[in-house]
């Protein structure tokens, strides 16, 4: 069995629908939970790193000392050791700014379904192969990356947020958008007071509701798009041979 370690940023937060790739890879998830204090261990034994999103901005290392820690790991992680690594929202940042770049409040925030396209880089990039042009994604960001680090690719972008989608070398790939998101994740938002309440702060009263009825339709089509992604990134860092 080979193992994924997970940085978790908030409660009630995981890898949604990267837990069915990983199990069909055999891949153990594992999750460090940063905003709990928990240290992250030795990054030796680990396969697979994975990045999830949170509410804490990159720049707010006086407030949560775990950050630079977390930014040393994840530098250490895709150049030290050019490991798989994918990163959503936040993990898309943290891989920004560990490596360099520069992450900045977004000029127009995204909470809900958005469009994204890809570039043209994207077209001959082996961690975009097989993907359709433009597509349907999850949104829920109020920061963006606003200079990638030096070799990194831009593979998608959109109107509001030129930075969607970023590539290092073919062994790390992140999204601003949460591709992780199933129906299960956002169904399980219900029980959850505290998500419905930060949705409807920035979409208005009945936000839930509304956002369950336009995604759940687009959730195999955001599935396919995951799915094609993460295999891509699987072979080309060599993680599934």
């Amino acid at each position: 069995m080979k193992r994924a370690l997970v940085f978790q940023h908030m409660d009630h937060d995981h890898p949604g629908r990267f837990l069915d790739f990983f199990a069909e890879d055999r891949l153990v998830p594992e999750s460090v939970r940063l905003f709990e204090g928990q240290e992250i261990p030795s990054l030796a034994p680990y396969d697979f790193l994975f990045v999830l999103g949170g509410a804490q901005d990159t720049w707010q290392e006086d407030q949560f000392p775990w950050l630079a820690a977390e930014k040393q790991a994840i530098r250490e992680w895709v150049i030290a050791r050019a490991k798989p690594y994918f990163g959503v929202c936040l993990g898309h940042q943290l891989l920004a700014t560990a490596l360099g770049g520069e992450v900045g409040p977004a000029e127009t925030g995204e909470v809900g379904v958005f469009d994204v396209t890809l570039t043209q880089e994207a077209n001959s990039h082996r961690l975009t192969q097989g993907l359709e042009p433009a597509h349907k994604v999850m949104q829920w960001h109020m920061a963006e990356v606003t200079r990638v680090p030096s070799g990194a690719r831009v593979l998608a972008t959109s109107p509001l947020t030129k930075v969607q989608a970023m590539a290092v070398g073919d062994h790390a790939i992140s999204t601003q958008f949460h591709c992780e998101f199933s129906a299960q994740t956002v169904a399980g938002w219900s029980s959850l007071p505290g998500y419905v309440a930060n949705l409807e702060k920035h979409r208005g009263e009945g936000a839930y509701q509304a956002l369950v009825a336009e995604s759940f339709p687009l959730m195999p089509q955001m599935g396919r798009m995951t799915r094609r992604m993460y295999d891509n990134l699987a072979t080309a860092s060599g993680l599934r041979r």
